[in-house]
């Protein structure tokens, strides 16, 4: 399955969760997308599985991870100490293009990605271009000396008045650190992801 790049609040009103951001067409229909409006629309009660799956897909769509990469990191957090629910959204968090999202670079994950695949976007003073690359404690993120000019960095850093305990942004330096790992709480994204374990345990 190839990235998704379609219409995002078409994927918000499917979840009912306005997981890109603040969203007016979900503040007006509230219902899943569909011709049929909310009132004739096949309904019934979901599965089990349907339920875990449409979770999947959920945290999927959020950090914009494939099917393959998603499975990986699950597999990955299965094998790590602690709760493995807890774990693959750490793992998430973890990525440079989130890491980045949260640091106020860009102002969505897409545009993250973007930044980090065009090569604007170094860890511990050399450029990393994988956006999938996973960072560890005490690496340093920073924006590489010819990109700090950018207007789409500059307006981004200068609306973001969001802050995250686990990561310490330099605003001198253009630079952030990642000072832990984050913790459940810290991270405010609205998954189940216990209904994510269930789905890949059966």
């Amino acid at each position: 399955m190839a990235r998704y790049i379609g219409p995002k609040s078409k994927i918000a009103r499917r979840f009912r969760d306005p997981i890109f951001g603040p969203d007016k067409a979900l503040d007006r229909r509230s219902y899943g997308p569909g011709q049929h409006g909310p009132n004739k629309r096949r309904g019934g009660k979901q599965s089990e599985y349907a339920i875990q799956l449409a979770e999947k897909q959920k945290a999927k769509y959020t950090y914009g991870i494939l099917e393959r990469q998603f499975e990986n990191l699950f597999d990955h957090a299965s094998r790590m100490k602690g709760i493995t629910g807890e774990n693959l959204l750490i793992l998430c968090e973890s990525r440079l293009d989130n890491t980045v999202y949260r640091l106020g670079i860009a102002p969505s994950r897409n545009g993250a990605r973007q930044l980090v695949s065009h090569k604007h976007i170094t860890v511990n003073g050399e450029v990393v271009n994988i956006p999938s690359y996973t960072l560890r404690v005490g690496d340093v993120i920073g924006v590489r000396e010819k990109s700090k000019s950018l207007e789409a960095i500059s307006s981004s850093l200068t609306a973001n008045s969001k802050k995250f305990d686990w990561l310490d942004w330099n605003s001198a330096s253009m630079t952030g650190k990642v000072l832990a790992l984050p913790s459940r709480e810290m991270i405010p994204e609205n998954i189940k992801e216990q209904l994510i374990v269930e789905l890949y345990s059966k």
